[in-house]
C-alpha cells in the first residue's frame, strides 16, 4: 500500500502546493500595506502567476493541441488576460480557484479511498514462517510457494494455502460474505485475509502473497480509485456550451465598452468552477455513500450510464435465488442408506467451501447425525472433494466430472432431473445422489416488477448454465418471461452484446463466471456472496446478497446525476448572472472573482448533499 505522501503526489500535490501559494500571495499583497512593507505590492501576485498560474496556463495548453476544449480553458484565458492588464490580482484569484479545485477533487478521491486503507491495514506485514520446528518472523513479500507458516489464534491469515496441521475455524465472511466459521483441517483450503479462531494452524503457501486473492482485491480497489470518473464528461458537455457563450459575452463587453479590463471581468467570473469542482465532488459522494451500503464503485462510470438502461439481464444462482440450495433428497443405491450416505458425506462437506456443502450440513443437523473425523482430505479441481471417514474412501462429485473420466458409470446413475445434483461414491462404488433445489429470494418477484415501474426498464432477461426447467422453474416464480437455460460463458456473451446493440444493458451475476458478459454489457454488476471483487469485468460489486442493495445503487445514480445536474447547471445560470453585470461595469475583476468563489461554495455545498443518506434508499 503507498503511503500517504505517495497517494498525494499521485492525486495532484502540485495543485496543492500553486493552491496554497497563491493563497499566501494573497495574503501577503493585502498585509502588504498596513505592515508598511516598502516596494510593489505586486511582487508576491507576481510570483504566484509565474509559477503557479504558467504551470496551470502549460498544462491548458497542452490539452488545446491534443483537441480537448474543455471548460478549465477559460480559466487559462482569464490568467492570461489578467497578466497582460496588470490585474494581478484578480489573475492570482483565479489561479487559487482553480489550482484548489483540482486539489480538493483529489483530497475527495483520498478520502473516499478509506476502505482501501482498511484494507491494506488488516493485512500483517510479517508471517510465522516454519523450518525444522523452529518459528521465525519474515516479511510477508518473504514467503516462497511451499514455505510452512504459522497462523496463531485470531491473526490474519497472510497467504492463500492448504493447512497440512491443526483443526479450527476461520471466518472468511470479509472476502466471501459467508457468515459463519468454516471448519479447518490438514487439507482445507485457507485465503489470505480470514482471521483464524481459537486454534493454531499450520498451513502451506499455495501462492506469493503478491498473487493472493486479497492482494487481487487491494489491486482492483487501487485502479477504482485511479480511474477518471466518466461523468466528468457531463462538465465538458455543459462546457461545451459555456465557453463559447461566456467567450461571446466578454468579449462584447470589451467591444462595446472598449474597456479590456470588463472583457476580463466576464472571463473571471465565468471561470466555471461549479464544473470543475462540484461534479467530481458529487461523484465522489456517491462513491463514497455506496461503499457505506455495501457496494463497491470500481467504475464511476456506471453511476451514471446506469440510469439509461432499458434492459436487465440476470445470472441465476445467488441473484434472483437465496444461492444457498437446500438438499431435498438422498437416492442411495442398493448397498446403503440415505442416512448413512448423508453422514458419511456431511463429514466430508463441513470442510468445503462448495456452495451445495452448506445444504448438506444444514440436513445432517436436522436430521441430528453426528459428524465423522475426516483424514487424507483435497479438493482437486474436475475432480470433487476427497477423503477419508472411518475408514472409507469417500468422494463427492458432479455428474458431468465423473462421466468425463468414468463414462461406464452412467448405467449406476439415476436419471436427470431437475436442479442441482451431486454424486457420492464410497470406497469407489457409486453409494447415492443428493438433489438440491434453490429457491427464489423472497423480493425476487417484486424487484422485477419493480425494475420496470419505478426504473424504466423495458425488458428483463434470465441467463443461466442450469437446465431449462430448472431456469423455467425460477423465471415462473419471479416473473420473467424472456429465459435462457444451458448456456455457456461465450453463449452468454453472445446474448449481452445482441442486447447491447439495441439498448444499453446491466448485466447482474456472481463476477466469475459471468465475467466476459459483465464486460460485454453496458454495465456489469457482481453481486451476492458468490461474486468474486478481483473480477475486472464488473464496474460495481454488490457485497451482500440482497437485491435491495441493486436498488440503492440505482436510485443513488438518480440521486448523483440530479444533484451533478443541479449543482452544475445552478453554478452557471449564478455565474451567467455575473457576467452580466461585470459586462454592465457593475462588477470588476476582484470582485467578480470573489463573487465565482461564493458561486462555488454554493455549487460543492449542494454537490455534498449527496453524501447525505436518505431515509430510505429503496422503494419497493
Amino acid at each position: 500500500m503507498a503511503n500517504s505522501s505517495n497517494d498525494l503526489a499521485r492525486a495532484g500535490l502540485p495543485q496543492t502546493l500553486i493552491a496554497i501559494g497563491a493563497t499566501f500571495a494573497i495574503v501577503i499583497y493585502l498585509l502588504w500595506q498596513p505592515l508598511g512593507l516598502s516596494g510593489s505590492a505586486d511582487g508576491p501576485l507576481l510570483v504566484a502567476l509565474v509559477f503557479g498560474g504558467g504551470y496551470l496556463v502549460f498544462g491548458l495548453l497542452g490539452k488545446l493541441f491534443r483537441g480537448q476544449f474543455g471548460s478549465d480553458l477559460l480559466a487559462g484565458l482569464s490568467i492570461i488576460t489578467a497578466v497582460l492588464l496588470g490585474q494581478y490580482l484578480a489573475g492570482t484569484l483565479v489561479v487559487l480557484m482553480l489550482s484548489g479545485g483540482e486539489a480538493l477533487e483529489a483530497y475527495a478521491v483520498r478520502r473516499a479511498s478509506s476502505a482501501l486503507e482498511a484494507l491494506a491495514r488488516r493485512m500483517p506485514s510479517v508471517a510465522h514462517r516454519s523450518r525444522q520446528g523452529t518459528l521465525v518472523d519474515v516479511a510477508l513479500a518473504d514467503i516462497a510457494v511451499g514455505d510452512l507458516v504459522v497462523v496463531f489464534p485470531h491473526e490474519t491469515c497472510p497467504v492463500d494455502g492448504i493447512v497440512v496441521d491443526g483443526h479450527g475455524t476461520m471466518d472468511e465472511s470479509y472476502l466471501t460474505g459467508e457468515p459463519y466459521m468454516l471448519a479447518k483441517a490438514p487439507g482445507s483450503a485457507t485465503l489470505s485475509g480470514a482471521v483464524n479462531g481459537d486454534s493454531a494452524l499450520t498451513i502451506r503457501a499455495e501462492r506469493l502473497a503478491e498473487d493472493s486473492r486479497y492482494a487481487k482485491i487491494l489491486h482492483v480497489m487501487r485502479e477504482s480509485e485511479q480511474r477518471r470518473p466518466r461523468l466528468r464528461r457531463l462538465g465538458d458537455q455543459l462546457g461545451a456550451l459555456y465557453t463559447p457563450l461566456a467567450v461571446a459575452i466578454a468579449l462584447a463587453a470589451g467591444l462595446i465598452s472598449r474597456d479590456p479590463v470588463r472583457f476580463l471581468a466576464v472571463l473571471v467570473v465565468a471561470t466555471p468552477c461549479p464544473l470543475l469542482i462540484a461534479i467530481p465532488v458529487a461523484i465522489i459522494g456517491a462513491v463514497s455513500l455506496s461503499a457505506r451500503r455495501g457496494i463497491v464503485i470500481k467504475d464511476p462510470a456506471v453511476l451514471e450510464t446506469v440510469t439509461g438502461c432499458k434492459v436487465a439481464i440476470f445470472d441465476k444462482t445467488g441473484t434472483l435465488t437465496c444461492g444457498r440450495p437446500k438438499l431435498v433428497e438422498i437416492i442411495p443405491t442398493s448397498d446403503f442408506t440415505a442416512e448413512r450416505v448423508l453422514q458419511l458425506t456431511a463429514s466430508l462437506e463441513r470442510y468445503s467451501r462448495h456452495p451445495l456443502a452448506g445444504a448438506i450440513l444444514d440436513a445432517a443437523e436436522a436430521a441430528r447425525l453426528q459428524l465423522l473425523e475426516v483424514s487424507n482430505l483435497s479438493e482437486m479441481p474436475g475432480k470433487g472433494l476427497v477423503g477419508t471417514v472411518e475408514g472409507r474412501s469417500l468422494r463427492v462429485t458432479g455428474r458431468s466430472k465423473l462421466l468425463a473420466s468414468e463414462p461406464g458409470r452412467a448405467a449406476e446413475l439415476p436419471p436427470v432431473s431437475g436442479g442441482l445434483e451431486c454424486i457420492i461414491l464410497i470406497d469407489n462404488r457409486v453409494a447415492g445422489t443428493a438433489r438440491f433445489r434453490d429457491r427464489p429470494r423472497d423480493d425476487s418477484k417484486q424487484f422485477i416488477r419493480h425494475l420496470g415501474a419505478k426504473h424504466h426498464f423495458e425488458r428483463v432477461l434470465l441467463v443461466s448454465g442450469d437446465r431449462e426447467n430448472e431456469v423455467k422453474y425460477l423465471a415462473d416464480a419471479v416473473g420473467i418471461t424472456e429465459i435462457y437455460a444451458g448456456q455457456m460463458p461465450e453463449e452468454k456473451v453472445a446474448i449481452a452484446r445482441r442486447e447491447t446493440a439495441a439498448n444499453k444493458t446491466v448485466y447482474v451475476g456472481d463476477g466469475i463466471n459471468d465475467a466476459p458478459a459483465l464486460t460485454a454489457c453496458t454495465v456489469g454488476i457482481a453481486f451476492g456472496q458468490n461474486s468474486d471483487v478481483t473480477a475486472e469485468a464488473a464496474g460495481a460489486v454488490i457485497l451482500d446478497a440482497d437485491l435491495r442493495r441493486v436498488d440503492e445503487f440505482l436510485h443513488i445514480s438518480q440521486r448523483l446525476r440530479a444533484i451533478a445536474l443541479q449543482s452544475a447547471v445552478g453554478g452557471m445560470i449564478l455565474s451567467l448572472g455575473g457576467m452580466l453585470l461585470a459586462a454592465a461595469g457593475l462588477l470588476p475583476p476582484v470582485a467578480g472573482a470573489i463573487t465565482q468563489e461564493v458561486i462555488d461554495v454554493a455549487a460543492v455545498l449542494n454537490a455534498l448533499r449527496i453524501t447525505l443518506r436518505p431515509r430510505s434508499l429503496t422503494d419497493y
